[in-house]
């Protein structure tokens, strides 16, 4: 599914844009929030492109590689993934050149939107660091809210916390699915 925006290009993720989105993956700057998740190897970003392409596949949502229209250039990605049938995961990277411009914001209405449309019984999420403020406040323009803040178990920094932000409130068989994520 190809989709735009007011100002952007969004389509499905092919092996074709590996390169691109290893070269926004693996920029230390995109990572400044988190580090060790930085991609060290090709072989990373082609088993994250795999799983976009299953998600797209088994789905029919997940998320988009985005450009700007008429230029071939990946500036990120942005989508929702349907994650064990139980809620939709609401995620957002753009390269250091397009942050700034409201892009993310821009594809994770439409994101959301579209798994709403999809699966309107599914809570959207976002799961983010607490001291990323500017996923934060992306989250918040799309109209989710802190459901969880807790330590980030298996981080390497020991003092992250993680935070989850949901379109709605959850119970607590809900938020216990999710944190199992």
């Amino acid at each position: 599914m190809q989709a735009e925006t007011k100002r952007l290009h969004l389509a499905r993720p092919t092996f074709e844009d590996i390169q691109d989105v290893h070269q926004i993956f693996s920029d230390p700057r995109v990572w400044t929030h988190a580090p060790s998740k930085r991609h060290s190897s090709i072989r990373e970003t082609e088993a994250m492109l795999n799983s976009w392409i299953e998600s797209w596949e088994r789905d029919s949502l997940g998320p988009w590689i985005v450009r700007e229209p008429n230029e071939y250039q990946v500036i990120g990605y942005a989508g929702c993934s349907l994650k064990r049938a139980t809620f939709w995961n609401l995620g957002y990277r753009f390269a250091v050149e397009a942050q700034g411009r409201g892009y993310a914001t821009e594809v994770a209405l439409e994101a959301s939107r579209q798994a709403l449309l999809s699966r309107p019984d599914l809570p959207i999420i976002a799961f983010l660091l607490e001291h990323n403020a500017a996923s934060a406040r992306i989250a918040e323009k799309v109209g989710l809210e802190v459901a969880y803040r807790g330590s980030d178990i298996g981080n390497v920094d020991g003092e992250a916390i993680r935070l989850i932000y949901a379109d709605r409130k959850l119970n607590t068989a809900q938020l216990e699915k999710i944190l199992q994520h």
